[in-house]
């Protein structure tokens, strides 16, 4: 007699013969029922944003691992770690002249490792970077949020070049990680180390964007008025949105590939 399937088999292969439209659908469904899960068994929802950035810097420490036990970068995207070292230096500089908290001290930490794997890709480990996969323009990105920064920032008392500065470092992390996804694309096999920092990166996203739908549901969007006025309050939702979505395709294969034992990852086309 066949033994039956398991259930998350079952359902993993019933999602997967859906059209896009409904899986989009299932997808709505899936974090919404995951903020009102969080909503009840997190009572300070600051706490989200703190978590999200020690995700995001364990994910870095398992960067710094790869690199200096296995000796190698492949796979990794050097694109991607200098925008994140742009935008958290930026950050860095809006927290120091606007408010000083947590989140600086962590912000220091992630950056501080994050300029260190810049350096061991960069001079230490160059001979197995992949520059040729590496291939998504930078400018893509830094151009169209500079501009946007520009045209959408705080409307707060703060000194203009600060405000921009502030727009500008929250559109560039909602981004920052789609050089990575290119190279992933290009490659289509992922290994382990990679697969792990890019999951974590897509849990922080998450973390952080449920911190803000949960402040804004809390303070029944007294919260996006203390940011200001105009378009800004819900571009700062909708880039935390945005890459929280950009991420949420690679970590429904991540689960997948790590519930069926696969230890290398293998990207279908189209998927990032």
């Amino acid at each position: 007699m066949r033994a039956s399937k398991r259930p998350l088999g079952v359902v993993t292969a019933w999602v997967r013969r859906q059209p896009p439209k409904v899986k989009a659908f299932l997808a709505v469904v899936t974090g919404m029922a995951a903020l009102v899960f969080i909503r009840f068994i997190v009572h300070d929802h600051d706490n989200l944003f703190v978590a999200a950035e020690a995700v995001h810097a364990l994910g870095i420490a398992v960067l710094i691992y790869k690199l200096t036990k296995e000796r190698t970068c492949a796979g990794l995207s050097l694109k991607t770690q200098d925008l994140t070292a742009l935008f958290l230096a930026v950050r860095l500089y809006c927290s120091f002249v606007m408010e000083y908290d947590i989140h600086t001290v962590l912000d220091t930490a992630t950056l501080v490792a994050t300029l260190f794997v810049i350096y061991m890709i960069r001079f230490k480990l160059r001979s197995t970077y992949m520059v040729d996969k590496d291939n998504f323009a930078l400018y893509y990105v830094v151009i169209p949020c500079a501009v946007l920064a520009i045209l959408v920032h705080p409307s707060t008392s703060h000194n203009i070049a600060n405000r921009f500065s502030w727009a500008f470092c929250v559109y560039l992390e909602a981004v920052s990680v789609l050089p990575q996804l290119r190279l992933m694309q290009n490659t289509k096999i992922v290994e382990p180390f990679t697969a792990h920092y890019v999951f974590a990166l897509g849990v922080a996203r998450f973390l952080s964007c449920a911190h803000w739908v949960l402040q804004v549901l809390d303070t029944r969007g007294r919260l996006l008025t203390a940011l200001g006025y105009g378009l800004w309050p819900s571009m700062v939702l909708l880039s935390e949105i945005v890459q929280t979505f950009i991420l949420a395709d690679f970590c429904y294969y991540y689960v997948k590939s790590l519930v069926g034992g696969q230890l290398v990852l293998r990207l279908p086309s189209g998927v990032v």
